[in-house]
């Protein structure tokens, strides 16, 4: 088992719908992968450099172009595509997910690894675990590292992903966030924007404070999503 001092886990706040980056890794081998690169690739690929990272893979929450990067509105954000151009790696996807990420940022089908639930993937010393958590989008997941749960859109600090968007299913989205309600309480929560009132907390300060995870039955959580 990898002593917890090895970890990396650093959480970038950037663009202005207030995303989350996310850098996870391994500090005896300097290897690391990055959640969800959108916006400012230079940026984070400079920060990676200084910091003496080495970049070894991609990790795709799900694939909405604030995360990714693509067309959004009338507006081009830079992310997987610019990532790829300037620092090649493999793109991990959820195998549900990967025709969206295609379809939105225009990368290959050579250049993403699909994954199941339960899969894991070792960043230097470090075990990652893909957890399928759709309702957001289809093939959205989370990764669990130790006890950190990076959460995407599907859960926030006090809400979570939207559930009226193309792909998108309310019932679930219930299912995933049950799931995701069975974590231990001293699991640290990191989600996908910057949306509550701290950046992080644990599952069970979350608990307390978003009312979400604590609905016992589909129809009355329906009823508060509208």
């Amino acid at each position: 088992m990898t002593d917890t001092s090895d970890l990396i886990i650093e959480q970038i706040e950037i663009g202005p719908m207030q995303n989350f980056v996310y850098i996870v890794g391994s500090r005896s081998t300097r290897e690391v992968a990055v959640v969800d690169p959108a916006w400012d690739i230079d940026g984070i690929l400079t920060m990676l450099e200084e910091r003496d990272y080495k970049l070894t893979s991609a990790l795709v929450t799900h694939y909405h172009p604030d995360h990714i990067g693509g067309s959004f509105g009338n507006n081009k954000i830079q992310g997987l595509s610019e990532l790829l151009e300037r620092n090649p790696v493999k793109i991990y996807v959820h195998k549900s997910e990967a025709a969206g990420v295609k379809k939105v940022t225009g990368i290959s089908e050579s250049d993403m690894e699909k994954v199941n639930s339960g899969d894991t993937l070792k960043v230097g010393l470090i075990d990652v675990e893909f957890l399928h958590t759709p309702g957001h989008t289809p093939g959205s997941q989370c990764f669990k590292i130790k006890n950190t749960l990076v959460s995407g859109d599907t859960l926030f600090i006090q809400g979570c992903g939207r559930v009226d968007l193309p792909g998108s299913d309310s019932e679930q989205m219930y299912h995933s966030l049950r799931k995701l309600a069975d974590l231990p309480d001293d699991t640290l929560l990191l989600p996908g924007h910057n949306y509550g009132a701290v950046p992080n907390a644990t599952m069970g300060e979350t608990k307390a404070q978003n009312a979400h995870l604590n609905v016992s039955d589909l129809p009355t959580w329906q009823r508060m999503m509208g």
